[in-house]
């Protein structure tokens, strides 16, 4: 019921929050700082095969980054939009 819809939050040192993200579901960060340590914790032993990206800047999900002019890595820049992702390769919802 929320493929394709975004949410934002800010986690910082000062406010010590941290996001939870179900598997399946697609995430990304932006550092607004001049640095950041980010830490994940995975449900189940990380499979570099399995591993989608999706285009940071995909107009169709139209996210409201906290930058105007974000510096991404070559893997990011070059990221499909989603609708250009094979179906068969995304999650199964099952709710």
């Amino acid at each position: 019921p929320r493929f394709g819809r975004w949410t934002g939050h800010t986690l910082s040192a000062d406010n010590k929050h941290q996001l939870f993200i179900p598997p399946g579901f697609a995430h990304g960060f932006c550092v607004t700082g001049t640095h950041a340590l980010f830490h994940y914790k995975c449900t189940d032993t990380y499979d570099p095969t399995t591993e989608l990206t999706v285009a940071w800047n995909d107009p169709a999900l139209a996210i409201q980054w906290p930058v105007a002019d974000p510096v991404v890595s070559p893997r990011d820049a070059d990221a499909p939009a989603l609708a250009d992702i094979d179906r068969n390769r995304l999650p199964k919802f099952s709710g």
